[in-house]
């Protein structure tokens, strides 16, 4: 059984203040639903210090969860100390140095080499995101152990899939079950701040990506889980709130190849983002046909074919000039369907329109094109740029399966 648990989380960037810890939150609320008391979160640099440390944490503690230190660049002082702690010495995996090398090669070789170097005794997590696999086991003591890397897009999916799953058995709850979610356009306070409403008896954790949010829901029984996803999908709007781990990207290819379509778009304030994300599936070219990025006016008017008085009489950032752009590049690749997105990304505003003003249009043969204007929050240029490409793709789907894209739009509340 497991009573109690600490945190220790290594990063000279975080014990300087350059950054914020973003660890202490999710693992935290996973120990606290699980009934386990979270004793302390003790940040550390990467210099060695929790050689200090780690022995005193151990021995007043059921686990102890570590995130950092495992990198190239690290010193060997963080694997070091807990093989010294676990008395197990340090040894190659061989299942970490067979995909390692199998996705860096020769590379392997020097400080990428002591990566896949783990306890003997100690099981591995592999990293999906990221070269240094994580790993868990148990010193003579009976405290179980768990590193993981440092940067939150590999250490959060690793704590969830694994971790969890792992501390909630040995704490008697057997297999938790656990719901996931992936959240668009929302912001990461807000949904958690409609979460803590519509689920207050549930426990739940939100993992921050940089198109989506996950949501995990667990506690509770089924029916209290799919009124609080309802809930959530009400206050929220359409097709903001989608069931399982997945992408906006993955949505509208599904909905592309399903319907065996190619497809094309043409940007403005994305300036290339939304066709990078088109091209960067296997097998792209089965499906996606081109893109032009028109930047400045006179692209959309020269090769675009957008009429020079739209743009004098609506503006580059307008559904009129959206829908010319959508439908030019239709015509131009000769693809069935396309999106366009042109808009005020910032800082500052253009054509006396707000930073966050972006206009759609969505295109397809047969069909008459139609266009929108959303107006996101602002927190900085990249937000508004991916917002921008999540809010095309999703709508773009939505218009393929033969919806009104106008009506989805006006229900997204919190963008």
């Amino acid at each position: 059984m497991i009573g109690s648990a600490a945190l220790i989380v290594i990063g000279s960037e975080l014990t300087r203040g350059i950054i914020q810890d973003r660890h202490g939150q999710l693992v935290s609320r996973a120990m606290s639903g699980l009934g386990i008391h979270m004793s302390q979160i003790v940040e550390v640099p990467d210099d060695g210090s929790i050689a200090s440390i780690l022995s005193a944490i151990v021995r007043k503690n059921d686990l102890v969860v570590i995130t950092g230190g495992l990198g190239p660049t690290s010193d060997d002082m963080t694997r070091q100390c807990i093989a010294a702690v676990a008395s197990s010495p340090l040894e190659r995996n061989e299942e970490s140095w067979n995909a390692l090398h199998e996705r860096i090669g020769e590379k392997i070789h020097g400080a990428n080499e002591k990566q896949t170097m783990i306890p003997r005794s100690f099981c591995r997590i592999a990293n999906a995101n990221g070269t240094a696999d994580g790993f868990y086991g148990y010193t003579p003591s009976g405290c179980l152990i768990v590193a993981l890397p440092g940067p939150p897009r590999e250490m959060q999916p690793m704590f969830e899939s694994v971790v969890v799953p792992l501390v909630s058995r040995l704490s008697g709850h057997g297999e938790v079950a656990r719901r996931e979610y992936t959240s668009f356009i929302t912001a990461e306070a807000k949904l958690e701040e409609l979460t803590q409403q519509v689920a207050p008896d549930l426990t739940w954790a939100t993992r921050f990506q940089d198109y989506c949010i996950s949501l995990y829901l667990s506690g509770g029984d089924e029916k209290e889980k799919d009124r609080a996803v309802s809930e959530l999908r009400r206050a929220c709007g359409s097709h903001l709130i989608a069931d399982g781990d997945t992408s906006a990207l993955d949505i509208l290819l599904e909905s592309v190849r399903g319907h065996g379509l190619t497809l094309s778009c043409a940007e403005s304030c994305t300036g290339g983002l939304a066709s990078g994300m088109l091209t960067s599936p296997a097998g792209a070219s089965e499906y996606f046909l081109g893109s032009v990025v028109s930047y400045s006016n006179g692209v959309k008017q020269s090769v675009l074919g957008v009429d020079s008085s739209i743009i004098a009489e609506h503006g580059a950032v307008s559904r009129q000039c959206a829908q010319a752009m959508a439908d030019g590049v239709m015509a131009l690749t000769g693809s069935q369907c396309a999106f366009s997105i042109t808009g005020v990304a910032g800082p500052g505003e253009s054509e006396r329109k707000k930073v966050g003003t972006v206009c759609f249009a969505f295109a397809m043969k047969g069909r008459r094109t139609r266009s929108l204007v959303l107006h996101f929050s602002s927190w900085g240029r990249e937000s508004v740029r991916r917002k921008s490409v999540t809010s095309a793709m999703l709508l773009m789907a939505s218009f393929i399966e033969g919806e009104d894209v106008e009506q989805v739009a006006s229900t997204w509340a919190f963008i």
